[in-house]
């Protein structure tokens, strides 16, 4: 994290005139252009010196000597944190343009985070990553058993997140022999006396239950219950670094930023082999407050955020500790249930990315999916 810089009020409209410039052209931005587009009561000598300022700092840099200006990683971070104002409008513009492509539908939670990505990339020309919620926190809504054959059965598990997982499980010795109508009878007091003792309960909880106190509930399903035991152990495991639903790689390697054939093969590998790191890194986002911006007017005043509204985390360049996301910058908030983080959105992009339309994005993204799980 960049420490601000005392920038004059001349200082800072020459830094915001320049990364607004650069942002919407990819061109280098010399004294000239900042003079004859930009309203400046001053000279083009007075600009140039002022880039000249600028540049000492650390905010510009020339990619060679004759050219203009570009900003750094640190000018990102100066222009994002104390040079962009916010308004409601914005978050309201942002709000709309996501409601009106869901259309408002009752979209099972998986179909709604594959929907809400590729909204997300259309509509900001950057990639889309959004985390399935987190199994530690997912909690069981239902579970059923049910006759699969004479020597299976089906367990289907429904979390409040609105995955479904199914598993078919050979029958011990003991039940095979049962009369078929009295099996899926006595499947369905098992499945009832299983969600009176583990609705509700996190998916991460099952793993510490007292299983042989179950068993002596039910003791002539012992070995079933061992089974559906076993079953459960790979789903319990699962924990943040789940699979990213990513949309809109196309959009980003049009950018100038990736013309290079090395750059577009590290933007993939990242995305195809280092999506555990990836996500690891989007998790790890609320470990670092320096890191977050809130969209609103400012002066920005973390103690004053309503707790149901997403804190969104910028990570501009060189902040990103992957070095392959160096050319990027990182969006990301966190979904919640009840409170607590379970998933994340996240926009991917070059740093020359159009910051106020992007930000906003992602906190009503994650706010929409905060409003789906709650409703689920």
């Amino acid at each position: 994290m960049v420490k601000p810089f005392r920038l004059n009020e001349r200082q800072q409209q020459i830094l915001r005139a320049t990364i607004q410039h650069y942002i919407a052209t990819a061109e280098p931005v010399g004294s000239q252009t900042l003079a004859q587009e930009y309203q400046f009561t001053v000279s083009s000598a007075t600009i140039r010196n002022a880039l000249g300022q600028l540049e000492k700092a650390g905010l510009l840099y020339q990619p060679h000597v004759s050219a203009g200006r570009i900003p750094s990683d640190s000018g990102y971070r100066i222009y994002v944190d104390n040079l962009l104002t916010w308004s409601d409008r914005q978050t309201q513009t942002a709000k709309k343009r996501l409601e009106s492509q869901l259309q408002g539908d009752n979209w099972h939670f998986e179909a709604l985070l594959q929907r809400m990505s590729q909204i997300l990339a259309s509509l900001s020309g950057y990639i889309a990553l959004i985390t399935f919620p987190q199994t530690e926190t997912v909690q069981l809504r239902h579970l059923k058993l049910m006759p699969l054959s004479d020597q299976q059965l089906l367990m289907i598990l429904v979390t409040d997140a609105g995955h479904t997982h199914s598993v078919a499980i050979h029958l011990p010795d003991g039940i095979k022999q049962k009369d078929p109508t009295e099996l899926e009878h006595e499947l369905e007091i098992l499945s009832n006396f299983l969600n009176s003792q583990l609705q509700g309960k996190r998916l991460s909880e099952l793993s510490q239950l007292n299983w042989q106190e179950l068993d002596q509930k039910f003791n002539a399903y012992a070995d079933l219950l061992q089974l559906l035991q076993q079953q459960l152990k790979p789903l319990l495991k699962q924990r943040t670094n789940l699979p990213l639903v990513v949309h809109g790689v196309s959009n980003v390697i049009r950018q100038p930023e990736f013309a290079q054939l090395e750059q577009v093969q590290m933007l993939l590998y990242l995305l195809e082999q280092k999506q555990e790191e990836l996500s690891a890194l989007i998790f790890d986002a609320d470990r670092h407050p320096e890191a977050a911006i809130y969209p609103k007017q400012s002066p920005l005043n973390f103690g004053q955020i309503p707790e149901s509204r997403p804190i969104v985390n910028l990570r501009i360049g060189s902040e990103n500790p992957l070095e392959s996301m160096h050319p990027c910058t990182l969006i990301s908030a966190f979904y919640r249930q009840q409170g607590v983080p379970v998933g994340s959105v996240s926009m991917l992009g070059p740093t020359r990315m159009l910051y106020q339309q992007a930000i906003p994005l992602v906190e009503q993204a994650a706010e929409y999916l905060s409003d789906a799980l709650s409703r689920n």
